[in-house]
């Protein structure tokens, strides 16, 4: 593959990050409880998570997303991205703990900090391009009264994080939360477009928007279209607040054909 065929980068927000339009998102390498897919699925093995972070390299993918709520996601990318730092931008998150097969959430300033070092630790590096905060629903509460985002932009000061940002569900916690930081992930689907107030203000100042559920969780491809993916890409890339799609796939035919819809849709956008 050369160089004109590999994916789509966009440059985050008023930051020196450039991000691929589709991110590996990789909660499937952590976790495979209290998760929300139409179907089951076997945890990779370490060779197989290590030929899909190759087979993604090689289609132009360079965002990777995490988070301490996928399991063992952050433990296991570190050894397997060793040697490999510079090639990827790492995007994890804060808030949300998963353990035993629960979830919990703290948003004290002290967790907070703790947590950015222990994904330093885990994924095995002294920055973090990315790091948003893992919200449980109460986006205002959690900027408002807990102070997150403030604590985020002090670790963005001292150098432990390149970008800060929040994974909503809102439209007031994401528009609250593009006003103090650089990012926000939000769900945006052709079953869902609820939050589109967010992606119109992220357009408007220059902010990224990574999309989660881009495929509703993989339910969406049960619907009656002819190819749902590219339609899915097709809608998602007409916005143009759009930096990056997050998909959690563990299968190298369904990243690479992602890939395809995505430059289709990409392309298709720029010329119209």
């Amino acid at each position: 593959m050369n160089n004109s065929e590999l994916l789509i980068k966009h440059k985050l927000a008023n930051t020196d990050i450039s991000v691929s339009a589709i991110g590996l998102g990789t909660v499937k390498l952590g976790r495979n409880q209290g998760v929300k897919y139409p179907t089951t699925f076997k945890i990779p093995s370490d060779q197989e998570a290590k030929q899909l972070l190759q087979h993604a390299n090689n289609l132009g993918i360079n965002l990777i997303d995490t988070a301490p709520a996928y399991g063992n996601s952050e433990e296991r990318l570190g050894p397997l991205l060793k040697g490999q730092r510079h090639d990827w931008v790492i995007c994890t998150k804060t808030g949300e703990e998963f353990v035993g097969g629960q979830s919990s959430f703290n948003f004290t300033p002290e967790h907070t900090i703790k947590s950015i070092e222990r994904s330093l630790q885990r994924l095995n590096t002294d920055y973090l391009d990315i790091v948003l905060v893992h919200s449980d629903g109460n986006d205002l509460t959690i900027i408002e009264q807990y102070g997150t985002l403030e604590v985020l932009a002090d670790l963005k000061k001292q150098g432990k994080i390149k970008s800060t940002g929040m994974s909503t569900k809102t439209v007031e916690g994401g528009l609250a939360a593009l006003k103090q930081a650089d990012a926000v992930m939000a769900t945006h689907n052709l079953s869902y477009s609820d939050e589109i107030e967010v992606l119109d203000y992220a357009a408007e100042h220059n902010k990224a928007i990574f999309i989660k559920k881009a495929l509703a969780s993989g339910h969406i491809c049960s619907e009656t279209y002819d190819d749902p993916v590219q339609a899915s890409m097709d809608f998602i890339f007409a916005h143009p607040g759009v930096t990056s799609i997050i998909l959690g796939t563990i299968n190298p035919k369904h990243m690479s054909h992602n890939v395809k819809c995505a430059q289709q849709a990409l392309l298709r956008s720029r010329n119209e």
